[in-house]
């Protein structure tokens, strides 16, 4: 695992974060639950670039999102299979350390709510409006 990667992985687990972006000028931490913080840097108009990002989980809504952000290189705890297939194909760099067949939601009852209605989405800008609506009906 390159070394940058590695900080970020450390950072993760050592604070208690579901997040960590490092690049040479900035250090990006978030504690927020699912693809909140990730939308709230997208609406900040603020990328990815450069950053090397270490994440708790992974879900196809995430992966859609960094690709939007334009994340390079990503480790995450969990990545669900079809998230990993968009980011691969996004020419992202990726490490994980479990694959699963689908992120669960958090009562452990059924698929997560924004893995579900982006089941049928292949790309990243289709992607962003169900991500949004998806989040509006769950609140």
């Amino acid at each position: 695992m390159n070394a940058e990667l590695e900080r970020a992985k450390l950072l993760l687990e050592s604070e208690n974060l579901t997040c960590v972006g490092l690049s040479e000028s900035e250090i990006y931490k978030s504690t927020g639950r699912g693809v909140k913080p990730l939308l709230e840097r997208l609406n900040a108009q603020k990328s990815f670039s450069g950053f090397y990002i270490a994440d708790k989980v992974v879900g196809s809504g995430a992966a859609f999102l960094y690709v939007l952000l334009k994340a390079e290189c990503i480790y995450a705890d969990v990545i669900s299979k079809r998230a990993l297939e968009i980011l691969e194909s996004a020419d992202v760099c990726i490490e994980y350390g479990e694959k699963a067949d689908m992120i669960i939601n958090r009562s452990k009852t059924d698929i997560c709510p924004i893995e579900k209605a982006l089941l049928d989405c292949n790309n990243e800008n289709d992607a962003l409006p169900i991500i949004i609506e998806t989040l509006k009906k769950l609140k």
